[in-house]
């Protein structure tokens, strides 16, 4: 009974038209745009909320796996949900790891979002910079080599759209990477995998996904 119960609920359906779209695909970008908005608040439930919302749309996103309403795969997508699950559970542990070594916060921090307790010695945090010669032909690099790679790993799954679907993992893997090391560029990395998820996503059907792109382009 609790299993049907969870397939149900897990398949449950908004139909709009002739379009059906997964309850848990909008509950998921729900999620994410809640992790965001944690996020830019500096509070630790953003870590957890955002893990749910990565398992919910990784299945979304395995459509052909998973039997959705889309009925196809975009394996890029479903690859960035499972890196984006992996930095969340690393900045949700060094989280906690701060907080557990007394790690003292910026001096404006509101009270009530602060996730310490006690002030200790302050960490350097990475500066923002432009990125190098040398580094920005290796981004360079791993953006092509990067997009044809795996645009022939996703077409060999049978991947829908594999050429953008490599683009939008690889791009995001590198601008993660920018955002780690201070470079400027990642903000211009992420309008770019933007530019091209956007209309692979509302030409797959991922109504709700496609919308939380428009929202995460507006906040870059």
């Amino acid at each position: 009974m609790s299993g049907s119960l969870f397939t149900s609920l897990l398949d449950a359906q908004w139909t709009i038209g002739d379009t059906a779209i997964l309850w848990r695909e909008i509950i998921g970008n729900g999620f994410g745009i809640a992790s965001a908005v944690g996020g830019m608040r500096r509070v630790v439930w953003a870590w957890p909320v955002g893990i749910v919302g990565n398992v919910l749309l990784f299945t979304v996103f395995l459509g052909g796996v998973f039997h959705t309403p889309q009925d196809l795969d975009l394996y890029g997508q479903a690859g960035r949900q499972v890196m984006f699950l992996i930095v969340s559970t690393y900045g949700w542990y060094q989280w906690q790891k701060a907080k557990q070594a007394g790690m003292r916060e910026p001096d404006q921090t509101d009270p009530s979002r602060s996730i310490v307790t006690e002030p200790a010695s302050t960490y350097e945090a990475v500066q923002p910079h432009w990125a190098s010669a040398k580094e920005r032909l290796f981004m360079l690099v791993v953006a092509v080599g990067g997009t044809c790679g795996f645009a022939w790993i996703f077409s060999s799954l049978g991947s829908w759209g594999p050429w953008s679907d490599a683009w939008i993992f690889t791009g995001s893997l590198l601008a993660t990477l920018g955002m780690a090391r201070g470079w400027t560029e990642f903000w211009l990395i992420w309008i770019a995998v933007d530019l091209v998820g956007v209309p692979l996503l509302f030409s797959a059907g991922y109504y709700p996904s496609a919308v939380l792109y428009l929202v995460y382009a507006a906040f870059v």
